[in-house]
């Protein structure tokens, strides 16, 4: 029941696998259709996605432990300072979920565990915040893409449980869709982080109170432009850039949308966290997904 609680309040499984069951399939499927390479079985799958999974878990439970000076000072209502669950519970689940990854990357191709050390060496970088927090710290924008790029390597982790093992190599043309990764991080963390005035805690870092309500905004609608961007290159990689255009269009007006009603003080920072799951969900379907699935409907009219 403890851990029931802990995963409803710190990682809700309900909102997070299905964000990211489209994250690593889009990753499989887009690496898929960019080779040319045969349909991939269900492997490729499972294993993108428990991965990818447990990594997610592990950021949350490195924000535990970074974030646990500050927890216990100004938000005493979370799990951990609250005494629900421990710090030395948590080690146990981080380092569990490290086996997990490691016993799938060597079970299903061993190389993926080269892969595997490439990103768990980067996420232990970001767990002693680079041995520079105080420098970071001070230095937000900064503090935010350097803490992003752990997206797309876990996106490069993704795509490469299909590709190696096939032995093909990573392509050149994977960079927009990595990019895309990375820019949507920063949809993801801004979307979350800003709030009505009303809204602020002491000691809780946000953006809106780091650059203001309407900075904020600007700087989410921004990055969402930039995710555009570069997902439309990535897209256009696979022969997808229409479909890809078309479904993200409605996303953009709603994240739009909700971004004025924000300001207009009518909604809270939620609406902009709930936009930016929607946005994410259709960025990933749209990208991969659907246009594998498209062209396995394609290749079945033909072979018909």
């Amino acid at each position: 029941m403890r851990w029931w609680i802990y995963q409803k309040e710190r990682f809700p499984l309900a909102a997070h696998a299905p964000l990211i069951a489209a994250f690593s399939a889009c990753a499989v499927t887009y690496a898929a259709l960019l080779t040319g390479g045969p349909r991939p079985g269900a492997m490729p799958f499972v294993v993108a996605f428990v991965t990818s999974l447990l990594f997610f878990l592990q950021l949350r439970i490195a924000d535990e432990f970074k974030d646990a000076g500050e927890d216990a000072a100004y938000r005493p209502y979370r799990p951990v300072p609250r005494g629900l669950v421990t710090l030395a519970e948590l080690r146990r689940v981080f380092i569990a979920g490290g086996a997990i990854q490691l016993a799938l990357a060597l079970w299903y191709q061993p190389l993926l565990a080269l892969v595997l050390l490439l990103a768990w060496l980067y996420l232990g970088l970001m767990c002693v915040e680079f041995f520079a927090r105080d420098w970071l710290v001070a230095r937000p924008i900064t503090y935010l893409w350097t803490h992003m790029l752990i997206m797309p390597i876990v996106d490069l982790y993704a795509t490469a449980a299909y590709w190696l093992p096939l032995g093909l190599a990573p392509k050149v043309a994977l960079l927009p869709f990595l990019a895309a990764s990375f820019a949507n991080g920063l949809v993801i963390e801004l979307g979350r982080k800003i709030r009505q005035p009303d809204a602020e805690e002491t000691g809780v870092p946000t953006y809106s109170r780091l650059w203001g309500r309407h900075g904020a905004v600007l700087a989410w609608i921004g990055c969402l432009g930039f995710t555009l961007a570069c997902s439309l290159l990535a897209a256009a990689r696979i022969d997808a850039l229409w479909l890809h255009a078309a479904c993200m269009a409605p996303l953009l007006l709603l994240c739009l949308l909700a971004s004025r009603r924000f300001l207009a003080g009518k909604t809270t920072g939620k609406s902009l966290e709930t936009a930016a799951g929607l946005w994410t969900l259709v960025l990933y379907i749209s990208l991969g997904l659907l246009p594998w699935l498209l062209s396995l409907r394609g290749a079945a009219s033909i072979d018909g």
